[in-house]
C-alpha cells in the first residue's frame, strides 16, 4: 500500500521563490505508484494544501494533518523541499521530531548548525578540515570596517551568516567598498560572515545516503561569468557548470573524501550539497559551506549530478524517501 508523503515548500524568507521551483521539479518526478504526495505550502500567512479545484485547506498543526472531503489525511513522512527558514534551519525538523514523523533532510541539530555558516566552518576547522580565515559579526556589534581590514586580507566575501542562494552576498576587493557590503548583508540577517578569498577552482558535490550507504555524486566545477557565484550566476545562467568536473582523479578523490568526511562529521542525513574551493598552492579543498536542502530546480546542481550518475530523479527521490524510514 502506497505511503502518504507531504512535500513541504514555501518558507518565511526570500528563498521561498526557489522553494517553489524546487517543489515543481520534485512533484514532477515523485513515483505516484509508491507515494501519495501532497504539497504543503508553509508561509507566514499559514500552512496550506491546495486542492486541484484551488481550494486552500489549512494544515492542522497539532498533528500535521489535513482534512480533504471530510477525510483526515496524516503523513507517513515529509519530503523537504523548503529552502531557508523554517525548513533548512532545524525549526520544522524539531517539530516533526516531536510528532514522530520521519523526514528526508538532516535532523534539527545538524540543520541548525549548518545553517550558520560560521559555526559550520568552526566545527570543520576543529576537526582538521581546511577552511578560510573569517570573522563573525553581529548587528549593532562593536567591530567595524577598520577592525575587519586589520584582521583579514582583501579580497573578502561578505555574506549573511544564515541563509542561502547567495542572497545579500558581495565580494569586496577595495577597502572603500566594505561598509556598503556589510550594510547589504545586514539587511538579510542579524549576523554576517566576512571571509578571506581563496583563489582556486570551485567545486560542489552532492552526498546522500541510500540503503545505509553514503554515496558521493559526480563533482561539478563552477566557472562563473560574474566575479563570484552569486544569485544571478546560480539561477539566471551567468555561470558554466561542468558535470562531471574535468579534473584530475587525484584532485577529485580529495574533494570526494572531504565531502564524505564532512557528511559523517556533521551527522548529515538525506541529500546535502557541499561547496569547496580547491587551493592549488596547498593542494587541498577548503570547505565553504554545507547546504542541507540543496536546490532541485531545473537549473540546480544536484539534479545535474544525479543524471550524470545514471539515475533518474524518480529513482533519486524514491531513495531519499525510503532512507528516511531507516532510523
Amino acid at each position: 500500500m502506497a505511503k502518504t508523503i507531504a512535500l513541504i515548500t514555501g518558507g518565511y524568507s526570500g528563498e521561498a521563490v526557489i522553494s517553489y521551483q524546487s517543489a515543481a521539479t520534485i512533484e514532477k518526478h515523485v513515483d505516484r505508484e509508491k507515494w501519495n504526495c501532497y504539497t504543503i505550502d508553509i508561509t507566514t500567512k499559514g500552512w496550506f494544501y491546495t486542492t486541484d479545484s484551488g481550494e486552500k485547506i489549512n494544515v492542522d498543526k497539532n498533528d500535521f494533518s489535513i482534512t480533504v472531503n471530510n477525510k483526515k489525511i496524516c503523513f507517513d513522512a515529509v519530503l523537504v523541499g523548503l529552502h531557508g527558514t523554517p525548513g533548512e534551519d532545524g525549526k520544522l525538523q524539531g517539530y516533526f521530531d516531536c510528532l514522530n514523523i520521519p523526514y528526508t533532510s538532516c535532523d534539527a541539530a545538524t540543520s541548525a548548525l549548518t545553517f550558520n555558516k560560521r559555526y559550520t566552518v568552526a566545527v570543520a576547522a576543529f576537526a582538521g578540515m581546511a577552511v578560510a580565515k573569517s570573522l563573525h559579526l553581529f548587528k549593532n556589534g562593536n567591530i567595524g570596517a577598520a577592525e575587519i581590514l586589520a584582521a583579514l586580507t582583501l579580497p573578502v566575501f561578505v555574506k549573511p551568516n544564515n541563509g542561502g542562494s547567495s542572497i545579500g552576498m558581495s565580494k569586496v576587493s577595495e577597502a572603500g567598498d566594505l561598509q556598503a557590503s556589510l550594510d547589504k548583508a545586514f539587511k538579510e540577517d542579524d549576523q554576517v560572515l566576512v571571509e578571506e578569498f581563496i583563489k582556486g577552482r570551485e567545486f560542489t558535490i552532492g552526498v546522500f545516503k541510500t540503503k545505509g550507504k553514503v554515496v558521493a555524486l559526480p563533482i561539478t566545477e563552477i566557472i562563473t561569468k560574474k566575479d563570484f557565484f552569486d544569485y544571478e550566476a546560480k539561477y539566471l545562467g551567468a555561470s558554466e557548470e561542468i558535470t562531471p568536473a574535468n579534473v584530475a582523479e587525484s584532485i577529485a578523490e580529495k574533494v570526494r573524501l572531504a565531502a564524505i568526511t564532512a557528511y559523517a562529521l556533521f551527522n548529515c542525513k538525506g541529500i546535502v550539497r557541499i561547496d569547496f574551493i580547491y587551493d592549488e598552492t596547498s593542494k587541498q579543498p577548503f570547505l565553504l559551506e554545507i547546504n542541507t536542502v540543496p536546490g532541485q530546480t531545473e537549473a540546480s546542481l544536484v539534479p545535474q549530478q544525479v543524471a550524470k550518475m545514471g539515475w533518474t530523479l524518480q529513482q533519486f527521490y524514491t531513495a531519499l524517501i525510503e532512507e528516511c524510514f531507516n532510523k
